[in-house]
């Protein structure tokens, strides 16, 4: 009998050490607009992440956050990077959103670049997608920087999903047949 096939980020879940990471995280608060995560994610010396932009191909891997402060010249790397990549419009990213992303790949233990399927949108490009789809919405948080559409590499889509949805932290949509997970920093919800 084979063994069952599980996910790098399943796999990392399942280490005594890395399960006592995220059990920290999570009994710390569970959502980054919880005082008491933001304050175990301060704890760290630094923050860091790398994207790849499946639409422009570019990559980034940067240390946003250094020794208790947000890194300026960082942070307009990664808005460059999350820009609207059809109108070419940069619009700073909300800083909660890139801890999100730092606390979510710290839960999956996966390491490498997510791939950004959607950062930030114009409202211009917002209104053409709602003519095309009905999944773009009228308000959409991406119009605000505080929304990402994201896969990660190794880490099977539903396991992303659900270590987004057990942080607490924003809103969480799975688009299983496009192969994305979208996750904001607005209010707790899930579709």
């Amino acid at each position: 009998m084979t063994d069952k096939y599980r996910p790098p980020c399943q796999d990392d879940i399942q280490n005594p050490a890395r399960r006592r990471v995220i059990q920290t995280l999570l009994v710390t608060g569970a959502a980054l607009a919880v005082p008491a995560l933001q304050a175990s994610v301060r704890r760290v010396p630094e923050r860091s992440l790398e994207f790849r932009n499946l639409h422009t191909g570019e990559m980034l891997r940067t240390a946003y956050w250094v020794e208790g402060r947000y890194l300026q010249d960082e942070l307009n790397k990664v808005n460059q990077v999350l820009r609207d990549h059809r109108s070419g419009e940069v619009h700073p990213m909300d800083k909660r959103l890139l801890d999100l992303l730092y606390v979510l790949q710290q839960t999956t233990g996966t390491r490498g670049a997510f791939h950004i399927i959607s950062g930030y949108r114009s409202p211009q490009t917002n209104q053409k997608l709602r003519a095309q789809s009905s999944g773009v919405a009228k308000r959409s948080l991406h119009m605000q920087g505080r929304a990402v559409d994201i896969r990660l590499p190794g880490c099977e889509l539903k396991h992303l999903r659900d270590a987004a949805l057990s942080l607490k932290a924003g809103g969480v949509g799975f688009y299983a047949r496009s192969d994305f997970i979208h996750v904001d920093t607005g209010r707790v919800r899930r579709w």
